[in-house]
């Protein structure tokens, strides 16, 4: 009966992802439709909750654990929560950004608790926390107005933020990652990503000419040489390549981006010589059957985890995800495909994209070009980390040990996507404040010459006399009426 439950979950999930995930894009048939939108929204929401509880109801059957249903209800309240709040204080935030981080969150939930109730249990208290954070980064955002004068306080933070990695932070696989407080780690660089998108987008807000390039790229280089001594290696090619890809949008200079593309290529060369475990990833990625037993083995178990879960998966629990290492992080993509299905993974890949085109779509809406470059800055870091995460697990690029967003297990990594997401949130709300005034003016307009051309006609002389001439017909109708009887 269980077997019989588990394998008719996993096919309503994916159907009802398949429904969610073509909303997503449907929605862009309408753009000037809110109605047909909100219906579609309200469609969402109701298919996201379903695959939660179909989710969590195989957790417990599998289990008969009863925490599973007490933990399930938690994460219930906070989600409807997060609704309540921003429907009722930001009702300019998009919602389809907003449903997809709920989704994104639920999905988290199911496969960390599938892979380990105490992870997702931490994961949850730093959900509660970055929904602070979500909170509030919008209306900080709408009071403040100092963010594009930071320049150098960007700058400063932010290296600090990395030294202090370098000098006495904790090793892991290789590279230096995080700082530790006692019981807590915190990994610095997923925080000074942001304030290095700020510092870019400051200093190409004042200028693009060719010294302000030069200052901006000096910087630049030194976050990035900074994470290249502290081997963390994927941090720094997520960190330049939004550096590239700010640039060449501010200045429109394709010969910038073919000249970083060929730095990366140098880069990576120069890496694979003077990085053992560079060395060793690349090794992986090449020919990770030659090498099984040693640098291979992590690629090797994600991609027999993905190859056998097939298009349809095991089904929750089913499934042998603790055999890939570091499965909760680095490869949870592998564990999703392999008892959810290659259709449920590649669903979630879709719905980030669908967050990546809003972001962009916002980008080029904003009036302003520092929150342009801002957007443009935060979504090209999101959509890097999801391609480095995903094209790791997949083996169509080297792993670089980066997290995909929303969904790996980490605290840093959940925290810093969700504070990118409140800001994008609260510049969809700045967005469309001043959009929604402009609508309203003109209604107001509108109706204003209206009534002018109304009082005008009523004025004219001969208007009135038609008036007249209509009014009485009706009168003298009666009379005549009369007079003929």
């Amino acid at each position: 009966m269980v077997h019989l439950i588990v394998q008719l979950s996993k096919y309503i999930m994916i159907i009802l992802f398949l429904i969610y995930t073509f909303l997503c894009f449907h929605l862009f048939k309408y753009p000037d439709k809110p109605k047909k939108q909100k219906h579609i929204y309200n469609l969402q929401r109701f298919y996201m909750f379903l695959i939660h509880l179909d989710g969590f109801l195989v957790l417990f059957v599998t289990t008969m654990d009863t925490k599973i249903i007490g933990f399930y209800i938690a994460q219930l309240v906070l989600f409807e929560s997060i609704y309540l709040i921003y429907h009722k204080f930001y009702k300019n935030a998009s919602e389809l950004v907003l449903n997809n981080m709920v989704m994104m969150l639920c999905i988290s939930m199911i496969i960390l608790t599938r892979i380990s109730f105490d992870k997702a249990l931490r994961q949850f208290i730093f959900v509660l926390a970055g929904t602070i954070f979500a909170f509030l980064i919008p209306l900080i955002m709408q009071k403040g107005t100092m963010f594009r004068k930071l320049t150098w306080t960007y700058a400063g933070v932010g290296i600090v933020g990395l030294l202090s990695v370098l000098v006495v932070g904790v090793a892991s696989r290789g590279a230096k990652l995080s700082l530790t407080f006692g019981s807590v780690s915190i990994q610095p660089s997923e925080f000074v990503k942001i304030l290095f998108v700020f510092f870019i987008a400051s200093m190409l807000y004042k200028s693009t000419d060719l010294k302000q390039l030069a200052i901006t790229s000096g910087v630049s280089a030194v976050f990035v040489l900074i994470l290249v001594a502290s081997n963390d290696l994927g941090g720094a090619l997520l960190y330049f390549f939004t550096y590239l890809v700010m640039i060449y949008v501010a200045t429109k200079r394709f010969y910038i981006f073919a000249g970083g593309l060929a730095f990366v290529g140098l880069g990576m060369y120069a890496g694979y010589h003077l990085f053992s475990h560079v060395k060793n990833r690349i090794v992986a990625w090449l020919d990770p059957l030659s090498v099984i037993d040693k640098a291979g083995y992590q690629v090797c178990q994600s991609l027999f985890a993905i190859g056998t879960g097939g298009l349809f998966g095991f089904g929750l629990g089913q499934g042998l995800p603790n055999k890939i290492p570091i499965v909760s992080k680095d490869f949870i993509i592998a564990a999703i495909s392999e008892e959810m299905g290659g259709i449920f993974a590649v669903c979630l890949i879709m719905v980030c994209v669908s967050c990546f085109l809003m972001i962009f779509n916002l980008s080029m809406q904003m009036k302003d070009a520092f929150y342009k470059y801002v957007a443009l800055g935060l979504g090209s870091v999101y959509a890097l980390q999801v391609l480095l995460t995903v094209g790791g697990s997949t083996k169509f690029i080297p792993m670089t040990g980066v997290t995909l967003p929303l969904v790996s297990y980490g605290g840093s990594s959940l925290l810093s996507t969700m504070i990118i997401f409140g800001m994008i949130q609260g510049m969809y709300i700045m967005q469309a404040a001043p959009e929604k005034r402009r609508k309203i003016d003109d209604k107001r307009r509108k109706d204003h010459e209206t009534k002018n051309r109304q009082k005008q006609t009523a004025k004219e002389p001969g208007a009135q006399g038609s008036q007249q001439r209509r009014r009485k017909p009706a009168a003298g109708g009666k009379n005549s009426t009369k007079t003929q009887k």
